[in-house]
This record gives C-alpha cells, structure tokens and sequence, in this order.
C-alpha cells in the first residue's frame, strides 16, 4: 500500500498544540515530510521553548502518523525557532533581543518580582535565551532573589555586561549602587537611570529580556511602556479587590501605549495548611481569574500562598531551580509556556529585512 503525504498531513492535522489549540499542519509548523516505503519522518518546528513537551509531542505525532494505514515507521524531531515580534509603532528593537515581555502589577506586595524571577528561569529551563532588567529603580530584588552580587564590568567602556547565574542574564541598579543606599531620585532621573539599564547593557542573543516593572503607573512605568520596545506585558495581581482595582489600572496603561496584555497571573490564590492541609483563600477566591474573564484577557494560572516560595526567592533560588519538580515550579512553567507561546502568535518584526530607503533630490 503507497503511503501519499496528504494523508499523513491530514492524520497529523488532528495533534493540537497544547497551549494555542491550533493544530500543527495549517500553521506550517510541519517541516520537511519524508515519506519512504511505510518509513515517515518530519520536522516540527514550534515557535516557542518548550522542551519539557517535546517527549509527550513525539509521542502524538508518532501515534497520529501510525493511523495511516501502511505506516511502520515514524521518526519526528522537534526544534525551536524563537522569532522577533512586533511592537509599539515606530519603537525599534534592542539589539540582541527579541521580544520584551514586561511583569507588571500596579500595586506592590503582590509577589511580582517573585513571578518575574520564576518565569524567566522556567523559560531557560525550557531552552531559551532569557534576560532579566529589574526596572524597579527605587527597590531592587533581582540581585537577591537570583542569588548575585558585586559589579558588572565594561569590556569596551561603552557598554556593561551582565551579571549572569542560573543560565540567565540580568542587569539591575542593585549591582551599582550599595545595598543599604536609598534612591532619592525625582522621576526624570529614575527614568534615564533606567533607559541606560536597558540600552548600555550587553545583552547576548536573548529570546526574551523579562522586565521586572515597579509598582504604580507613574512617570516610569509610562516611559518604559512608551519608549522600551514591548512584545508584551503579563500582569500580576492577588484576589483581593483592592490588588485587582489596581491590577486593572495597569491593563488599561498598557491598553494606551498599544502593549498587549500577554494574560493575567494569580499570585497568593490559596494557602494550604502545612500541618493540616486545610485550604484557606485568605485574599479571596478566583479574583484575577474573575478579572480576566471580564477584560477579555487569558488567565495563565494561579500560585499558592507558600512559605517556601517566599523562603527560595529570599535565598538566592528561587522555586523552580530550588524545586524544580514541584507543583509549583511546574506551574510556572506552564505560564511561562504560555506567555511564550502567545508571543508566538503575534505578528512578526520585518523591519531588519527591510533595507533603508535613502531618498535623493535630482540635480
């Protein structure tokens, strides 16, 4: 029996992406179909990282394939291409990074740096190039919840490399000045600390710079919303009313500046009872997830009200290096995956394809 490849396209148009619901064939994610006697072989190429999905996704594909009658064998290997997107009109892109995702929450306390910190590691953890700038200029705790110190050196005296540790590079005030040091600064000067933070930094070929943002929406805030070129923003509230009033204030900064909101992230959901296991919604119950479903926006997820999350980030490991195998860390990476694979959905970043146009008065 011959083997035709529309039918083994057709078998494997039924293999969903988890995290977009789309399936592999029409979004062209199908490459280089070989079809040899009853042996098959392809490529998927996804568009963002997700390594820890990659045995599972053998697996259906292979399955699907094997539907096809006169199919023996199938070998499918699984790649990542990590593209540019595009952002705000008329603000160009850093150099050696390809897509900004902004955490933002509007109110402090509600664990966003944590968040931060958590999915830029979930997303190394799950092959990609990743940075961290923290942005907070007045309270900085990248250094500290990445385990760095000291700082950061010039190797051309025009730029500042970064610090880097568990596979990721970050960049903050925090290694310029001395820890107990208070930042008096008016916001002009905390927004050009900032921007040099942003743009004197080398950053090396990363697939996404997470951008830990202050609390509020300021001068600061606005500024970088404005000026930083932005693929997205994931926002982190708790259930509690007066978080999501504030959470909501930041959906509609982003809204203005024409960032997209990647989804909302629910922290401090749930505290389970370490002794007991009693469940408690101490800040209220499925606020953000309520909040989501009224702005049109996706829900990625909620994190309990943990001790330990609390203790890794404090010491220097944060939960999914300190437990990489927990509930936890498996639900940031799932997030993480998400954000990631929303990015991918967006519209792709042309303008390096494009040459300058010079334009000359005739003599």
């Amino acid at each position: 029996m011959t083997v035709r490849p529309e039918t083994i396209l057709q078998a494997l148009a039924q293999v969903r992406d988890p995290h977009t619901d789309q399936d592999y064939v029409s979004t062209r994610a199908v490459r280089d179909l070989r079809v040899d006697g009853g042996a098959v072989s392809f490529t998927l190429e996804l568009g963002y990282p997700a390594q820890s999905l990659v045995p599972a996704l053998q697996q259906s594909l292979a399955a699907a394939a094997q539907t096809v009658p006169g199919v023996q064998q199938v070998a499918v290997e699984i790649t990542t291409k990590v593209q540019a997107h595009a952002v705000q009109r008329g603000v160009p892109l850093l150099p050696e990074v390809k897509n900004i995702i902004a955490v933002a929450s509007a109110k402090g306390g509600v664990g966003k740096s944590t968040t931060a910190a958590n999915l830029a590691l979930a997303l190394a953890a799950e092959g990609a190039r990743v940075g961290v700038l923290d942005a907070d200029i007045y309270g900085p705790s990248q250094p500290m919840m990445l385990g760095l110190s000291g700082k950061p050196q010039s190797l051309d005296g025009k730029t500042m490399e970064p610090l880097q540790n568990y596979g990721v590079q970050v960049m903050s005030i925090g290694f310029l000045v001395e820890p107990e040091q208070a930042m008096i600064w008016r916001g002009p000067m905390a927004t050009q600390a900032l921007e040099q933070l942003l743009r004197q930094t080398h950053w090396q070929g990363l697939d996404y710079l997470i951008v830990d943002m202050p609390p509020g929406t300021g001068d600061i805030q606005l500024t970088l919303s404005q000026r930083t070129p932005v693929t997205g923003a994931v926002v982190v509230t708790t259930p509690q009313d007066i978080a999501l009033l504030d959470a909501r204030k930041g959906i509609t900064m982003f809204e203005k500046v024409g960032v997209p909101i990647l989804g909302i992230v629910e922290n401090m959901a749930v505290h389970v009872c370490s002794q007991c296991g009693h469940a408690e919604h101490i800040f209220g119950a499925e606020g953000g997830k309520k909040m989501a479903a009224e702005c049109g926006l996706p829900y990625l997820g909620a994190l309990p009200l943990d001790l330990r999350i609390r203790e890794q980030a404090d010491s220097g490991r944060p939960t999914v290096v300190a437990e990489p195998t927990s509930e936890a860390a498996q639900t940031y990476r799932h997030i993480a995956r998400s954000v990631a694979a929303r990015i991918a959905l967006q519209g792709k970043d042309y303008s390096a394809k494009f040459p300058p146009i010079n334009v000359q008065q005739g003599g």
